[in-house]
């Protein structure tokens, strides 16, 4: 297997591994994270186990859902979210 089958085949279970991650830390499901990104259950379940992936699209609304970076998703660079989710939405609502 060469460096780019590589990059293109596997980067989905390690990806899947830290959205679940982020997930989990802002206390949602799976049913609450389809309906979040508008897609199946299904569809959903399936990239977190990294069998598939998200659109461009979906993965910058994951970035700011979990106030993380894309880098972090896709490729587990730096680190996760400093917030959990409800947090981050609490912060960003207040006043300045």
């Amino acid at each position: 297997m060469n460096i780019y089958d590589y990059i293109i085949n596997d980067y989905k279970p390690d990806m899947g591994k830290r959205i679940r991650a982020c997930r989990l830390e802002s206390n949602l499901t799976q049913e609450n994270m389809a309906e979040i990104l508008d897609i199946s259950v299904k569809h959903y379940s399936e990239v977190e186990r990294g069998i598939t992936g998200l659109s461009v699209e979906k993965l910058i609304y994951l970035s700011h859902l979990f106030d993380t970076s894309l880098d972090y998703l896709l490729k587990g660079n730096g680190e996760a979210a400093s917030l959990p989710y409800i947090l981050a939405e609490v912060y960003r609502s207040c006043p300045n």
